[in-house]
């Protein structure tokens, strides 16, 4: 594998719900037949870190933290046809799914479900937290050039998740959406992505720099839910012909936030929850007088999340990103998320090329 060092830096998750190790750890040499070897670029930190540093998605440990990376290409497996040394790829979470299941041999949308997958980068494998890190080349995409790694590695998770809500909510230019979380990392890129589909936008969120954001990235109207679930309501009404949203995307994991989102949503229309609290309540009146319908969703499929990179390039969709640079500045960047003063995406500038390259373009 040409220069490629025996140890790399990586952060790896050594004990659940303590701080990550940074330390020297031997670089990935086995490369599956459709495997990539990636030298990172950038890698991004996602809410589900959290989940996984605190132990429950069933992750073996040791294990290298995040599923958010963008990196180029330095080796490739023995069948590996679309990706060549030098290419610029966004990373794909699913690792090795079986290609035999009902959800393989199913609908595009749907394969990501695969049951017999051999995991999830950062979740249960090895992720971006790293220097060099082997992705699946079936899940990957290239990024196309108008498209930074910067803004290619937090779309590896936050953008096709909200991507593939998007796609599950099955709007028309024209329909209005409701975004609950609008100014986090997931929502205010729906924001973009929503209002570069003609859909009117209406944005929720419940912080002053939440509601800035949200209102930076394209909502039409954006909504204190600090007011109180009533006026809330009453306020999607006001810009709905009173009958609330066609659909609504619900991408925080507050106690009540499901059951503002159905709250808000017209009768018949769809909710579609991506958040992950340990518990989704809602009302039954919701469902039973209302005929709200839920859908989960997540991530998206391997051709959604290339359909979703032509669309960032196409429409110049921008990711608000908190750059640090550097994996020994990941204390840093955890600190941030947890403070709650987060405005969109934390990520790390792993490579030294790609640093001196953001600080030229501005970072600080």
């Amino acid at each position: 594998m040409g220069d490629t060092p025996q140890e790399m830096l990586a952060a790896q998750i050594i004990e659940f719900k303590k701080p990550y190790a940074i330390h020297n750890v031997p670089t990935p040499t086995d490369l599956s037949p459709h495997d990539l070897l990636l030298k990172v670029k950038v890698a991004s930190l996602c809410h589900t870190d959290g989940m996984v540093q605190a132990g429950v998605m069933g992750t073996s440990l040791p294990c290298i933290a995040s599923h958010e990376g963008a990196g180029e290409v330095v080796a490739v497996g023995s069948d590996i046809a679309d990706f060549h040394v030098g290419d610029r790829v966004m990373a794909g979470l699913p690792m090795h799914r079986c290609g035999h299941c009902k959800e393989c041999q199913g609908p595009e949308e749907l394969k990501h479900y695969c049951k017999n997958i051999k995991g999830h980068l950062g979740v249960t494998l090895n992720g971006a937290f790293a220097e060099y890190m082997v992705v699946d080349g079936r899940e990957s995409s290239i990024i196309p050039p108008k498209v930074s790694y910067e803004t290619a590695a937090p779309l590896a998770c936050a953008g096709i998740t909200i991507w593939g809500g998007l796609m599950r909510a099955g709007l028309k230019a024209g329909e209005t959406l409701v975004i609950v979380g609008a100014g986090g990392g997931l929502g205010h890129l729906g924001c973009q992505f929503a209002r570069a589909m003609g859909l009117l936008v209406v944005g929720i969120d419940a912080r002053d720099e939440g509601l800035d954001l949200a209102k930076a990235s394209g909502a039409n109207v954006v909504i204190d839910a600090r007011q109180g679930k009533e006026k809330t309501v009453s306020d999607v009404k006001q810009v709905t012909n009173n009958l609330g949203a066609d659909s609504t995307i619900n991408v925080s994991d507050a106690k009540d936030a499901a059951a503002l989102a159905c709250a808000v949503t017209k009768i018949h229309g769809n909710m579609i929850q991506i958040a992950q609290p340990p518990e989704v309540s809602v009302p039954f009146p919701e469902l039973i007088f209302r005929d709200i319908r839920i859908l989960g969703s997540l991530i998206a499929s391997p051709e959604q999340a290339r359909r979703m990179l032509d669309f960032v390039a196409e429409h110049s969709i921008t990711v608000k990103t908190n750059p640090f640079f550097g994996l020994q500045e990941i204390p840093k960047l955890t600190e941030l998320a947890h403070s709650g003063k987060l405005a969109g995406k934390g990520v790390i500038i792993v490579d030294e090329e790609e640093i001196r390259n953001v600080k030229k373009e501005g970072g600080t």
